[in-house]
């Protein structure tokens, strides 16, 4: 059973959402914050394995929650649920170390897929905000490294880099003079390696863990 903490300011969207998610079987809804102070204090209480988190709430911002939460209790991921499509939110609260990033006009078939995948370590970003998202920390401040504890050959580690600035897959061909169906290969094993699902996820990765 996947424990999962909601932090919303808005009563009505916490009894929302914990209806969605109590639909399925696998996921327990352990509590309710509104705002990032409380969620502190019930992430200690409860011990969840997923915090829903919004990002502009009184007091702690979702952001300052989000980093408080993954220093402090580095096994509870953070799954951002917001209306803030603003790449500068998106990036603050990847770099917080979120999980995943999503907005509040997503079905609830996915806000439940996507709970689950976080559990299972997967990543989730709002295919709205997912576009700039990684020339902005491409171009920020370095990520804290991730423990992948997974090792990568050079090619693979060069592909990464890449993606981690945003190349696509013809610039990636043309800077490593390889054929678009090698880099498309290359991409493929490490999404089995990493058990990622596309390359938004891996490029994504790449930037977390500091790859260059």
């Amino acid at each position: 059973m996947i424990k999962v903490l909601i932090c919303d300011d808005q009563q009505l969207v916490c009894e929302g959402l914990a209806t969605i998610l109590r639909a399925s079987p696998k996921i327990e809804v352990v509590g309710a914050a509104h705002n990032g102070d409380d969620a502190l204090a019930l992430v200690e209480e409860q011990q969840p394995h997923i915090v829903l988190m919004d990002l502009k709430m009184p007091g702690m911002s979702g952001v300052e929650a989000t980093l408080e939460i993954r220093s402090r209790f580095p096994s509870v991921r953070v799954l951002v649920l917001t209306t803030y499509a603003l790449d500068e939110w998106v990036a603050d609260a990847i770099r917080a170390g979120a999980s995943g990033y999503l907005l509040k006009d997503i079905s609830g078939e996915t806000l439940i897929e996507s709970v689950l995948g976080t559990a299972q370590g997967k990543t989730y970003l709002d295919p709205a905000v997912a576009g700039n998202l990684l020339q902005l920390l491409a171009q920020g401040k370095p990520l804290p490294p991730l423990e992948h504890g997974q090792s990568f050959t050079e090619r693979e580690r060069e592909i990464l880099s890449l993606l981690g600035l945003g190349y696509t897959n013809t610039r990636i061909a043309e800077e490593l003079n390889l054929t678009q169906a090698t880099v498309r290969n290359l991409m493929s094993g490490l999404l089995r390696k990493l058990n990622l699902e596309d390359r938004t996820q891996l490029a994504l990765f790449a930037v977390r863990a500091g790859i260059q």
